[in-house]
């Protein structure tokens, strides 16, 4: 597959900007002819979701996504600044590996080919294996229209038998150009792991926080929406409320009035105990479940019509199992004093295994929004509006998309929204714009003159001379000792200076992914403790190099 996609992407290099807009309009409106379809199929083969919540995935991923990159230009000269005298010209990277999920199968395959064949690039899926059928049917939607539009044969291609090993040698494969990986932390590892290179996503630990201007029933409307929103499978679902103590009362109030349960602390221990595995991982078992059946597995007796389950915590970390991503709806509640406390509890909650993805904010107070965008460690911050939504742009003018970047900070290579301009390379012409200096020409700016020694007289050497002889007056020599008629003793040896004591090992209070690249970079150990925070993907990266050490004292 990933020869034939080589060899049609070769001829797609040939295509026109007119060429290619219209075999990428043919694709997005067959995909979302058949939105409806393919959203049933992906609930039926994967047990994941909504089935209406993934029509609008699915309409947003081909309707949504061609308008918004319909009049982009990606190929031939894209941009030129005539001031500076540069031109730029876009390359496409060639073939695209498409590592797909099982938790948004068909949204994500019409996104990936998509934004891969706008940008003239040949791609070929590697599907879940939980979601073989639903994806295949996708990419066979998406290949017939792009052919009957003109495009090169096997533009578009799906494999048929799906496992890891085959997604590895993908991924490793010589006519790879770029990677494009969604899923578990072991495809991102492996991705980034192939020598090719992979844009690939971390894990979102989403807060919305309310504070205390907000609009409070739209708020809590607005978080409900979001976490149920496809039963919370998108990473950017909200997974914590953070809430200023005054508005307690209320929020309490429109939680109930929106369908929340508000499991107690023996519920909780419950529910922490089958949803996060002891790697602090979610459980795939209740991954997009509706609240009603999670609450049923736990033994929970929530009322008829529970639509989320919310648990109050005291704090965030492995002490607090509920505090990590849940991908479900299911959410941890917290009330701070003061705003200050709010955005702690944020932080640490991105901290605890959501760094660089998305979090969220209700305000009216335009000044405390942009401290909260300044402060978070997030690539998106929505405001207003539904994590899950917003971050994918349904519900803001940010760019549609499925794979959302985490930055440096989450281990990833983009904060972006991957779209077409992340799978071309830009070729950049650039003009003479000032003459190259001559071998023999001297500095550009005048040399300083050369100072001139002063001219030395006897008579200033005399007066120095005087002056020394003022403030040194001669001492008389001191009479030398008369040598001893016997030899001193020799000293007694100086004892050995006792051996310092090890310096205590520096423990960690918190562990991310970064950190444990780089003590891998330095080939050092990271010392924890037992109360520190060690993010799930920063265990998951260390259990394979034997990175972390654990320090009982």
């Amino acid at each position: 597959m990933a020869e034939k996609a080589h060899v049609a992407a070769r001829e797609f290099f040939a295509y026109s900007q007119e060429q290619v807009d219209s075999i990428v309009a043919a694709m997005a409106h067959a995909a979302a002819r058949a939105s409806r379809e393919l959203a049933d199929e992906a609930v039926a083969e994967t047990g994941y979701g909504v089935a209406a919540d993934k029509l609008q995935k699915n309409l947003l991923c081909s309707e949504r996504l061609h308008e918004h990159i319909r009049g982009m230009k990606t190929v031939g000269i894209v941009r030129e600044d005539a001031a500076a005298k540069i031109v730029e010209i876009a390359n496409p990277v060639g073939v695209v590996a498409a590592v797909l999920p099982t938790t948004n199968p068909t949204s994500t395959a019409m996104y990936k080919s998509i934004i891969s064949v706008k940008g003239r690039n040949a791609v070929v899926i590697s599907p879940h294996p939980n979601a073989v059928k639903c994806i295949g049917h996708t990419a066979a939607i998406l290949y017939d229209a792009a052919r009957a539009a003109g495009a090169p044969e096997n533009v578009i291609q799906c494999m048929t038998h799906s496992t890891f090993a085959g997604t590895q040698e993908l991924m490793k494969h010589k006519r790879t150009g770029v990677i494009l990986a969604t899923g578990g932390s072991g495809v991102v590892r492996a991705a980034y792991s192939s020598g090719k290179p992979a844009y690939g996503v971390g894990p979102g630990n989403v807060p919305a926080l309310i504070e205390s201007s907000a609009d409070v029933k739209k708020a809590v409307a607005d978080v409900v929406r979001g976490t149920t929103f496809d039963n919370g499978t998108l990473c950017s679902s909200e997974q914590a409320i953070v809430a200023c103590e005054s508005l307690r009362d209320q929020v309490m109030t429109e939680l109930k009035a929106n369908g929340a349960y508000i499991v107690n602390e023996t519920e909780a221990a419950a529910l922490a105990r089958m949803m996060i595995t002891p790697n602090f991982t979610v459980n795939p078992k209740y991954v997009g479940k509706p609240a009603a059946e999670i609450a049923r597995q736990a033994g929970i007796n929530a009322p008829p019509g529970t639509q989320v389950l919310v648990a109050p915590l005291a704090g965030v970390g492995r002490d607090y199992p509920l505090s990590a991503e849940k991908l479900s709806p299911v959410l941890s509640l917290y009330f701070t004093k003061t705003f200050e406390e709010a955005l702690d509890r944020c932080e640490s909650l991105l901290r605890f295994g959501g760094m660089g993805h998305t979090c969220s904010i209700h305000s009216r107070d335009e000044a405390k929004i942009r401290a909260y965008g300044l402060r978070m460690p997030a690539f998106r911050v929505v405001v207003n509006s539904p994590s899950t939504m917003g971050s994918v742009g349904i519900t803001t003018n940010l760019p549609p998309a499925m794979t959302l970047g985490c930055g440096a900070v989450g281990g990833n290579v983009t904060s972006d929204n991957v779209g077409p301009m992340n799978l071309i390379n830009l070729k950049r012409v650039a003009w003479e714009v000032r003459p190259a200096p001559s071998v023999t020409a001297g500095p550009a700016v005048s040399a300083a003159p050369t100072p001139q020694p002063a001219k030395v007289t006897k008579q200033a050497v005399a007066e120095l001379a005087a002056q020394f002889a003022a403030k040194h007056p001669k001492e008389a020599p001191k009479e030398a000792p008369k040598a001893a008629k016997q030899e001193a003793p020799a000293a007694a040896p100086t004892p050995a200076a006792k051996p310092a004591a090890p310096a205590a090992p520096k423990i960690l209070d918190f562990v991310s992914e970064a950190d444990v690249r780089a003590a891998m970079n330095r080939s050092e150990k990271i010392v924890i403790g037992p109360k520190s925070i060690v993010t799930p993907a920063a265990r998951d990266l260390a259990s394979v190099h034997d990175t972390i050490v654990m320090h009982h004292k």
